[in-house]
């Protein structure tokens, strides 16, 4: 049985298709300003990487920000059930899962069989997600991809006391003129963006073991100031940046099998 999970997200749609619940494709484009264009594009995509066709698929299930756009599929997942379920599936002992993406974060808390229990969202403001990162590499006039290395390198705590973006960019401005290294304030940038995230799940109930998911679990940076932060280790799947719309691919073979 072939199915297939879509996370059509604010900034990238993955597509994930299932064989008999093994993973046969993985793909991932720019989602662009047309949410439905962009899902059926992954999809057609994955399909040629596992060489199928769509009638050889049963179910297509969708999550992300433009779920409701889409007309693919057979069913929509909420964000939360999607990381939920692949997050149990890849690590049964999970109980707090932290998801951070390019313009939002989640923190969900699980019980011992997987189920959702509690959870909290920031998404009123992007200094809590990715998009922070980026706007602060303008500033520091550095590539995104050079943001997390750097951070690496600091050699001195430096706090940012600004919490929204805009006054944050000030701030690594005036910090700049005050001559301090760029690492010093890329550290500084990541640590105020883990602060916000390790609040979000100490309000859901931290417990072990915890899972990062999502584009910023590839920034080592930020990775690295929130286990500091947290005071714990963290958990990081393969192929992070895929988990919501695999976790969207189980749902859509349960939905398969009912069926």
């Amino acid at each position: 049985m072939n199915v297939a999970g879509i996370d059509c997200g604010a900034k990238n749609t993955k597509a994930v298709i299932l064989s008999n619940d093994k993973i046969r494709a993985m793909r991932s484009i720019s989602s662009g300003f047309d949410y439905n264009r962009a899902t059926e594009k992954a999809f057609d995509l994955g399909l040629e990487e596992a060489d199928l066709s769509r009638e050889d698929v049963t179910h297509i299930a969708v999550t992300g920000a433009g779920k409701k756009e889409v007309t693919l599929a057979q069913s929509t997942v909420t964000v939360l059930s999607a990381d939920a379920k692949a997050t149990h599936h890849l690590f049964p002992s999970a109980q707090t899962v932290i998801d951070v993406g390019a313009e939002e974060a989640r923190a969900i808390r699980l019980n011992e069989v997987g189920k959702l229990i509690d959870f909290a969202i920031n998404e009123k403001c992007a200094a809590g997600a990715g998009t922070f990162i980026e706007t602060m590499a303008l500033a520091l006039e550095v590539n995104l991809e050079e943001m997390g290395p750097l951070s690496l390198r600091s050699k001195r705590d430096l706090s940012m006391k600004a919490q929204c973006v805009v006054f944050a960019e000030s701030e690594v401005i005036s910090l700049i003129h005050a001559n301090y290294s760029k690492a010093d304030i890329s550290r500084a940038v990541h640590e105020a963006i883990a602060d916000r995230v390790a609040a979000m799940a100490r309000k859901v109930g931290l417990e072990s073991d915890v899972v990062l998911i999502g584009g910023m679990s590839r920034n080592e940076g930020f990775v690295d100031s929130l286990k500091r932060v947290l005071k714990e280790d963290v958990l990081i799947p393969d192929n992070t940046e895929f988990l919501c719309a695999y976790g969207a691919a189980v749902k859509a073979a349960q939905k398969a099998r009912q069926s």
